[in-house]
């Protein structure tokens, strides 16, 4: 058995066509695929970002375990953190950290990070 890195990363939103509008819409993702969340009549949507980094919007949980459920933050590689952090705010994100170069252990990167429609914390991280 060989591991192949994440598939997808859940994200339960409040408003999924506001969720689609940013991660689809404003930063350019694809749908790869959606399909009915069980007997609700709700609709979850896989959104490519890029590279195969998949985001999956999950309409509104309703138990505790999903209503307390929490990531750090999603991290999107792109060869541009500027330009992805701009495009963010004028997809309606808000500003967390502005792009910024740094050196973490033996690589020289520039991230930032936004917060999403549902207040997730969305990074964008650039190896130099």
């Amino acid at each position: 058995m060989i591991f192949q890195g994440y598939h997808h990363i859940g994200l339960f939103v409040t408003d999924v066509g506001r969720s689609l509008a940013f991660y689809r819409d404003g930063l350019g993702g694809k749908v790869t695929a959606q399909f009915p969340m069980g007997g609700t009549g709700k609709t979850i949507y896989l959104v490519d970002v890029g590279g195969g980094a998949v985001v999956e919007l999950l309409p509104g949980g309703t138990s505790a375990p999903e209503a307390n459920a929490r990531f750090a933050h999603i991290a999107i590689a792109t060869d541009d953190c500027r330009a992805a952090h701009a495009l963010a705010l004028q997809a309606g994100a808000t500003e967390r950290s502005a792009p910024n170069d740094m050196t973490l252990g033996d690589m020289q990167v520039c991230n930032s990070f936004v917060l999403g429609p549902d207040g997730e914390s969305v990074e964008f991280f650039q190896v130099k």
